[in-house]
């Protein structure tokens, strides 16, 4: 899902780079977590039973309260975490020119953790949550806010507004039944990520107007 970000940043009379930039390969966060990601998939292919232990289960969370960050990095198959990367990367990469490293952190893990708050409030109680879907929705959901018609070359081909592509994909990728979907992290991961960009875009706009 690339993002042609030149054709936003053109006409700016500075870059907003108050906030910090992307460093490269090296001593880049997103990176970490993708590694970490597929470490933690192979592990989970070498001994499923890591799922039950890193897992969030509503019923269960005071037991296991670790879980409410350890299933971030936790996925039910190789399409749930190419997914999620892909979308960690281009997203994150992006946020973290825009915000800087701890900001994209925040976002990412606050988003995270509160779409597994809705999830143990609203889930099945007995059910496993695993996947960074809240985490990246987080991502989409600040995105959306600071630069709603940024293009976004959805499967690498169409090129469309980055709000048309997070709106079609919450509701396909949340609410279509027999998914198996957590819809409710997926909600509390874009509020997070909504309300962070609110108060990102009124800095950014004041950077700019300085």
């Amino acid at each position: 899902m690339p993002i042609d970000r030149l054709s936003h940043l053109r006409g700016s009379r500075a870059e907003p780079r108050r906030y910090g930039g992307y460093q490269g390969f090296s001593l880049n966060p997103i990176w970490a977590i993708i590694a970490v990601n597929f470490l933690l998939f192979i592990a989970t292919l070498i001994n499923g039973d890591i799922i039950y232990y890193l897992g969030l289960i509503p019923a269960a969370f005071w037991e296991a309260p670790w879980t409410i960050l350890t299933n971030m990095f936790i996925h039910a198959g190789f399409g749930h975490i190419f997914g999620n990367m892909l979308v960690l990367f281009f997203f994150g990469r992006f946020l973290t020119m825009l915000v800087g490293q701890n900001r994209f952190l925040l976002v990412y893990f606050g988003g995270g953790i509160l779409g597994n708050i809705l999830y143990i409030l609203l889930g099945e109680p007995l059910s496993i949550a695993v996947g960074a879907s809240g985490a990246v929705y987080a991502l989409a959901g600040a995105l959306v806010v600071m630069m709603p018609k940024l293009r976004v070359y959805l499967y690498f081909i169409v090129p469309m507004p980055l709000w048309v592509v997070v709106l079609v994909f919450f509701v396909l990728w949340s609410f279509i039944p027999g998914l198996g979907i957590a819809w409710q992290a997926h909600l509390g991961g874009l509020i997070a990520g909504l309300i962070a960009g609110y108060f990102f875009r009124r800095r950014l706009r004041h950077y700019h107007v300085v």
